[in-house]
C-alpha cells in the first residue's frame, strides 16, 4: 500500500499542457454585474471631477483610491467597513511614503518588501478575501515613476484618501436596506446547493454536486463567522449560526446515509430545502413556515430539515439566548500565528523576501518603468502554490501583451480627459466582471487601465515604446515570482494535509489534559503553550485545506470526505477554548484521562495514515457533555473518511 493511498490522496497527470489548458479555463461562478459597475464608478468619478475642475492630474490620484473598492468581496457590513477603512488608510499612506522614499530606491525597496510581507501575513491571520498585497506594492513603486518631489507627498496621500472614502461609501451602500443581506445570501445558496446535492445521490453529478456543496459550506462558514458583531443581541445572527450549523451536520449525514448503502431520499425533502432557503432572507418577517415532512419518516436528513424549519420559525430549542459563539481576539490570533510552524508566517516571509529580489533586480539593472516588475512578481505570487503561481504567470503574461495592445491602440487617437474617464469605466467594469471566469481575460483590461493611468500620470507619449518596456517588464516579474515559488514553495498544500490533521488532534489532547487536570499554581491557559500549539495548528490546518481545494494535483473526491474530519476538529477548538473560559471544571482521573489520550492517539493515527479506526467509549467529563459528543462525532468523521476512501480505491 503506497503512501499517497494511506494518506488518502491519489496524484492525477498534471502535465504542462493540462495545466496551460486549466489556466486558460473559464470558470461557472456568477458575473458580478452590480460589483463591476460600482467599481467602474468609483475609479471615473474622481477623474470626471477633476477634468471638470481643469485639474486631471489629482484626478488620476484620487482614482488610485479606487483600488480600495477592489477589496470588497461579499463580506459582512461590519467587516467590511473596518477592512475597506484600513485599506482606503493603506493605500494614502503608501503613496506618501513612496512620494518621501523616490529618491533612495533601495531604502524604497526595504519598505515595500516589508509592508507587502505585512499586509500578506494580516490578510492570512484574518482570513480575508482579497488582493491582499498587490495593491499596495502598486501604490508605493507607482510613485517612483511620478516626478521626484517629497514636497508633493501630503497633496498626493490627500486625493488618494479621497478616492477611498468614494471607494468605501459605494461599497456600503447596500447596509441601509439589507443590514445582514451577504450571510443570508450565503446561506440561501447553501441551502439551494444542499437541495442539489440530496437530488444528485446516486446519479452520475453526485461527484460534481457534492464538491460544490463542500465549496458552500466553506463560504458560508467564513461569511457567518466574519458577521459576529458582540453586541449585537437580535435573533436574526443567531438563527444564521444555527442554520449554518445545522448545513453542515445535515452535508455529514447524507454522506453517512450515502456509505451506508441507501442511495435515495425522498423528493419531497430537497423540495422543502428549497422552500426553507427561500424564506432565509425574510428570517425577521416570517415564523409561519408549514410542516410539509411528516410523511418521510425519521431518517437523520429528514429530521435535520425538520430542525431546520423551525430554526427558521424561532421554535427551535437550540436558539440560545445569548450568543455563545467564540470568536479568538485579534491579539491572540497574531501572536498565535507569530511561529516558526505558522504556514501564514512562514508564507508571508516568503513573500517578503521574493519581492525584495524583485525590486532590488529592477532598481540595480536600470529597467525604465522599473515598477512593473515588483508588480507582476507579486501578482503571480497570489497563487498560494507552484501551480497556481505558474497558472497567474500565464494569464498575467498573456493578458498584459494583448492589453497593451488594447491601450496602444486607444491611445493611438490621443484621447482627452472626458473621453479617458469613460475609457477608464468601461476597463475597470470589464475587468471587475471577468475576474472570476477568467484571470487572464481580466488582466488583458487591467493592463489596459494600467496604462491609461501611467500614461498620463507621467506623461509618456511615446506609446509604442511604453509597451514594449511594460511587455518585457511584466515577463521578467512572473519569471520572478514563479522561480521564486519553486524553490521556496515546492510542497503542495494537499501532501501535508494528513499529518497536519494529525498534529492538530494531538495537541487538542494536550490542552485537555491541561484544561481537566489538576494544574501549577500562577499557570494562566490562556498563555499556555499548549494553547498557542492547538491554535497554530489548527489555522495551519484550516489554510492548508483552502489551498489544497484549489490545487490541480489534489484529489478532489478525497477531500471532500476529509471536510467532514476538519470540522470536527474546528469545532471541538473552539468547545476546548470555550471551556478555558470556565471557572470552575472537574479534574478527570487518571483513568479517564489515559483513555482520552489513547482515544486522541488512534485517531490522529487514522487521521494521517488513514488506518481503519474502532469508535471507543469516552469517559464522563461532568459539565461539558458537548466536548464528549464532540469528540464521538470527530471519531465518526474518521470513521466515514475512512470507509468512503477505501470504496473509492
Amino acid at each position: 500500500m503506497s503512501t499517497k493511498r494511506h494518506n488518502g490522496f491519489s496524484k492525477p497527470s498534471t502535465g504542462l499542457l493540462h495545466s496551460i489548458k486549466q489556466a486558460f479555463e473559464l470558470k461557472k461562478n456568477p458575473i458580478p454585474w452590480v460589483k463591476a459597475f460600482s467599481a467602474g464608478l468609483c475609479a471615473s468619478i474622481p477623474i470626471f471631477i477633476a477634468v471638470l475642475a481643469g485639474e486631471f492630474s489629482y484626478g488620476l490620484l484620487a482614482s488610485l483610491g479606487s483600488f480600495t473598492y477592489l477589496y470588497m468581496f461579499n463580506e459582512p457590513y461590519a467587516l467590511r467597513a473596518k477592512k475597506l477603512f484600513f485599506v482606503l488608510l493603506g493605500l494614502s499612506f503608501t503613496v506618501g511614503i513612496g512620494t518621501l522614499l523616490a529618491p533612495y530606491p533601495y531604502i524604497l525597496a526595504i519598505v515595500v518588501a516589508l509592508a507587502g510581507a505585512f499586509v500578506t501575513f494580516v490578510f492570512g491571520v484574518l482570513r480575508l478575501p482579497g488582493p491582499a498585497a498587490i495593491f499596495f506594492v502598486l501604490a508605493f513603486t507607482i510613485t517612483t515613476s511620478m516626478p521626484i518631489d517629497p514636497s508633493q507627498a501630503l497633496l498626493r496621500s490627500w486625493f488618494v484618501l479621497l478616492g477611498g472614502l468614494l471607494s468605501l461609501a459605494v461599497a456600503m451602500v447596500g447596509w441601509f436596506f439589507k443590514p445582514r443581506g451577504p450571510e443570508t445570501l450565503a446561506l440561501k445558496r447553501l441551502y439551494m446547493q444542499l437541495a442539489d446535492f440530496i437530488e444528485a445521490v446516486d446519479t452520475n453529478d453526485f461527484s460534481k454536486a457534492r464538491h460544490l456543496t463542500l465549496m458552500r459550506i466553506k463560504e458560508a462558514g467564513s461569511i457567518i463567522h466574519a458577521g459576529y458583531i458582540s453586541w449585537d443581541k437580535s435573533a436574526l445572527y443567531k438563527k444564521l449560526y444555527l442554520l449554518y450549523e445545522e448545513a453542515n451536520i445535515m452535508y455529514v449525514n447524507v454522506l453517512k446515509t450515502c456509505a451506508a448503502g441507501e442511495k435515495r431520499f425522498s423528493p419531497q425533502i430537497a423540495h422543502t430545502l428549497r422552500t426553507c432557503a427561500t424564506r432565509i432572507d425574510k428570517l425577521d418577517k416570517y415564523n409561519d413556515l408549514e410542516d410539509s415532512l411528516d410523511d418521510v419518516g425519521d431518517s437523520e436528513v429528514a429530521n435535520n430539515v425538520k430542525e431546520v424549519k423551525k430554526i427558521i420559525n424561532g421554535t427551535s430549542k437550540k436558539i440560545p439566548e445569548k450568543n455563545k459563539i467564540m470568536i479568538p481576539p485579534i491579539r491572540r490570533l497574531f501572536k498565535g500565528s507569530v511561529h516558526q510552524n505558522s504556514i501564514i508566517f512562514l508564507s508571508s516571509i516568503r513573500y517578503g523576501v521574493i519581492l525584495f529580489i524583485a525590486l532590488l533586480i529592477a532598481f540595480t539593472l536600470g529597467f525604465e518603468r522599473s515598477y512593473w516588475i515588483p508588480l507582476s512578481c507579486a501578482a503571480v505570487m497570489l497563487g498560494s502554490t507552484v501551480i497556481s503561481t505558474f497558472h497567474r504567470s500565464i494569464q498575467r503574461a498573456t493578458g498584459t501583451i494583448i492589453g497593451v495592445f488594447l491601450a496602444t491602440a486607444l491611445l493611438h487617437f490621443q484621447p482627452d480627459g472626458l473621453l479617458i474617464a469613460l475609457y477608464i469605466l468601461m476597463l475597470t467594469f470589464l475587468t471587475e466582471l471577468l475576474i472570476p471566469i477568467n484571470y487572464a481575460l481580466a488582466v488583458l483590461f487591467v493592463t489596459s487601465t494600467a496604462i491609461f493611468m501611467t500614461e498620463n500620470s507621467t506623461q509618456i507619449f511615446d506609446v509604442g515604446h511604453f509597451a514594449m518596456i511594460r511587455i518585457t517588464d511584466i515577463l521578467i516579474g512572473c519569471m520572478i515570482g514563479l522561480i521564486g515559488m519553486y524553490i521556496i514553495g515546492r510542497q503542495s498544500a494537499s501532501s501535508r494535509l494528513a499529518h497536519t490533521m494529525a498534529k492538530t488532534i494531538r495537541s487538542q489532547i494536550q490542552f485537555m489534559v491541561l484544561l481537566f487536570s489538576e494544574k501549577p499554581k500562577g499557570l494562566a491557559l490562556k498563555d499556555s503553550s499548549e494553547l498557542r500549539k492547538m491554535q497554530t495548528n489548527l489555522n495551519n490546518l484550516l489554510i492548508l485545506f483552502t489551498t489544497a481545494l484549489g490545487e490541480v494535483s489534489a484529489d478532489k473526491r478525497s477531500l471532500e470526505y476529509i471536510w467532514p474530519v476538519i470540522f470536527s476538529v474546528e469545532q471541538l477548538g473552539n468547545l476546548l477554548v470555550s471551556a478555558m473560559k470556565v471557572d470552575q471544571r472537574v479534574c478527570l482521573t487518571d483513568a479517564d484521562l489515559a483513555q482520552l489520550l489513547l482515544v486522541f492517539e488512534m485517531m490522529a493515527k487514522s487521521a494521517e495514515f488513514n488506518q481503519e479506526i474502532t469508535i471507543r467509549e469516552i469517559p464522563q467529563i461532568d459539565g461539558f457533555p458537548h466536548v464528549v459528543k464532540e469528540i464521538k462525532d470527530l471519531q465518526g468523521a474518521l470513521q466515514l473518511r475512512e470507509q468512503s476512501i477505501t470504496n473509492l480505491s
